[in-house]
């Protein structure tokens, strides 16, 4: 995906970072040592896919438009009719309109942190950041909880998304990140999984005796060695994961035929799309997407109009439907979030002007698991500038619902390496009209 520089200087970019193979001089072994997670949650696997808005969208141009308001406020998108009968919302998104039976839109969720880091930690992980602890994001608590198979990685990140870390549960618990996103007509590798160069999974199978005769020449040497024997089970399953084809063939978007996959369109996000539904249904159990550039302090309106909503309206009602299509809408539980919105009324820093940082009042998505789509919840003001009941929903409560479709229980107590117990959700509560 492209390089974005948010104003503060945060960089959305697809930077090798601890988890990801290669960059970090990770073997796959090593990566897997790191992602192991425990067969907590013993129930039925639920599948997640987490969508990061890079930058902080603006509500009133999107999801929550307000045609009646001042110019000054309104913009210049006009809303339009969707597939559920009373919801409206920006004409430049009309793919989505014919999608909304899919989703839910939160309308009036409401923060106080209008900083692009902070803000990012709060809504990846549903809980406001402390200087003294490193809450984990979505993901790594799904790679917790949730079952895994052996020859799929549990936790995906597409091309990285950085907000979604493992915080204090411990980088075993990062992301597989690929990145990079597909391209059309390309064959997509991933680093340490797709076989290069001319190897096969025949050599591969050659080189992996080759070490067991080895292993078995230095038993003696390695018996005590409690080291050396998780080296040895990482590695196998690092041999479980390159050999197999359920794995290889999950990350092979030039499988799905023309017909399933013109709808995603070319763009990195829409392929990113595509690949999320590919690893989902194949059975990797949580997916990160990142798409920045929402960032519009100067040309919001062309920004908008011209790249952001056209993309992610593609991307984001094909993921929908394509689920939709294979059966798995009812067992991936989606939800999409910026950081923060922007401010209702217009500054002065371009023609027709831009938007700058404004947690009091956003949108969010969700979807899929035991959410019904095809509603409205919350609502703003006349301006959209406050939640119109006064209070709103917070992110921890939309953390605690998402966790709650995930089939985790929000109010998990955790213990950081200190042994200090942490509740995964502490302050948020979940959301029962979203499940009505």
């Amino acid at each position: 995906m492209a390089i974005h520089t948010t104003c503060d200087g945060v960089r959305r970019r697809d930077v090798l970072k601890v988890g990801v193979l290669g960059g970090a001089g990770l073997a796959l072994p090593d990566f897997l040592r790191m992602v192991e997670a425990g067969q907590a949650g013993g129930g039925k696997v639920k599948a997640g896919i987490f969508i990061n808005l890079a930058g902080g969208p603006s509500h009133l141009d999107t999801f929550d438009l307000k045609p009646k308001a001042p110019a000054e406020y309104r913009g210049l998108f006009k809303p339009i009719p969707t597939n559920v009968p009373g919801v409206e919302f920006c004409e430049h998104m009309p793919k989505l309109a014919k999608t909304v039976d899919k989703f839910v839109i939160l309308r009036g969720v409401s923060h106080s942190i209008g900083a692009h880091r902070l803000g990012s930690a709060y809504v990846n992980t549903g809980t406001r950041p402390l200087p003294t602890l490193d809450f984990p994001g979505y993901g790594a608590v799904a790679t917790r909880e949730l079952p895994s198979p052996r020859d799929l990685p549990p936790f995906v990140a597409i091309p990285n998304v950085p907000t979604q870390g493992p915080g204090f549960l411990g980088v075993k618990y990062a992301p597989l990140n690929t990145g990079t996103t597909p391209r059309p007509g390309r064959p997509f590798s991933i680093r340490g999984i797709t076989l290069a160069n001319g190897l096969t999974v025949s050599e591969i199978e050659k080189r992996h005796n080759l070490k067991k005769d080895l292993d078995t020449a230095f038993t003696g040497f390695e018996k005590d060695n409690d080291l050396l024997d998780g080296l040895d089970r990482f590695s196998e399953q690092a041999y479980q994961l390159i050999t197999a084809k359920r794995s290889r063939e999950a990350f092979d978007v030039s499988r799905e035929s023309p017909a399933f996959a013109k709808p995603y369109g070319s763009t990195p996000f829409g392929r990113s799309c595509l690949l999320a539904t590919r690893l989902v249904g194949a059975g990797v159990p949580f997916v990160t997407m990142s798409t920045g550039g929402w960032d519009t302090h100067r040309n919001n309106f062309s920004s908008l109009k011209n790249r952001l909503l056209p993309s992610f309206d593609e991307g984001f009602s094909a993921l929908l439907n394509g689920l939709s299509e294979r059966g798995l809408l009812e067992s991936t539980a989606i939800l999409v979030t910026g950081e923060f919105g922007r401010t209702p009324k217009l500054n002065k820093r371009s023609t027709p002007g831009g938007r700058d940082h404004y947690p009091r009042c956003m949108f969010m998505l969700m979807a899929g698991g035991k959410i019904a789509g095809g509603r409205v919840l919350g609502k703003s003001d006349d301006k959209a500038t406050f939640p119109a009941d006064g209070t709103g929903f917070k992110p921890d409560n939309i953390a605690a619902s998402y966790y709650h479709n995930l089939g985790i229980n929000p109010k998990t107590v955790y213990h950081s390496t200190t042994g200090r117990p942490i509740t995964l959700v502490r302050d948020g509560e979940i959301i029962p009209e979203l499940f009505a």
